[in-house]
């Protein structure tokens, strides 16, 4: 009786070991290797979602002529894709003005403004205010998404001031140079007639 007990009990430790064991290792009818497998999938997951290598491009706007003091109506719009080409939906692109010489500024007043891209991977920014230094410029693009980073830069130009004070200036001390000229030789022309009139009239007198 003693042993048959004692063998009833040594079974039902059996038992509950085997449950404890499959409780600990999250048992529900697959093997071990199956679990371990899932949980990798499941950290592994996240990093596979990541964009690797982001490309930029300009494709609006590049090389654009801007009046002095004037609001361009032309946007500046950059193209974000994956390295296959794919293009990359709400990344952020940043636009960064120069803080000094010929730029200006975005709409918001700052020389820094950020656009998130659309469905198709492009971002467009719109109404830079030239100021009112001429020259060419560079705006600084970067996009970003994740852990991808890119970068570009979009040269840009200030025209030269329609009828700007020089020109005015210069213009009227051109013509007196040229009417000053003008009567220089004509004064020399006169002067000559005269000479030459007086030597005839004194070679009459002879």
């Amino acid at each position: 009786m003693y042993l048959k007990s004692a063998g009833l009990d040594t079974r039902g430790q059996t038992r509950v070991s085997t449950r404890r064991r499959k409780r600990a290792l999250g048992h529900s009818g697959l093997s071990p290797w199956a679990g371990l497998a899932a949980w990798c999938l499941f950290w592994a997951a996240p990093a596979l979602a990541q964009v690797a290598i982001l490309q930029i491009r300009v494709i609006e706007g590049e090389g654009a002529v801007h009046l002095p003091g004037s609001r361009s109506t032309r946007p500046i719009t950059v193209e974000i894709t994956e390295e296959t080409g794919k293009p990359v939906p709400g990344a952020a692109v940043s636009f960064h003005l120069p803080e000094d010489g010929p730029g200006g500024a975005f709409v918001n007043g700052l020389r820094t403004e950020v656009v998130i891209t659309d469905a198709r991977g492009r971002a467009s920014l719109h109404g830079l205010l030239a100021n009112r230094i001429p020259g060419r410029f560079q705006i600084r693009i970067l996009a970003s998404k994740e852990q991808a980073r890119a970068g570009t830069v979009s040269f840009q130009y200030v025209a030269e001031p329609r009828g700007g004070v020089t020109a005015a200036s210069a213009s009227p001390a051109g013509r007196r140079k040229w009417i000053v000229v003008a009567a220089a030789v004509a004064g020399g022309a006169v002067a000559g007639f005269v000479a030459t009139r007086g030597g005839a009239q004194r070679v009459r007198r002879r």
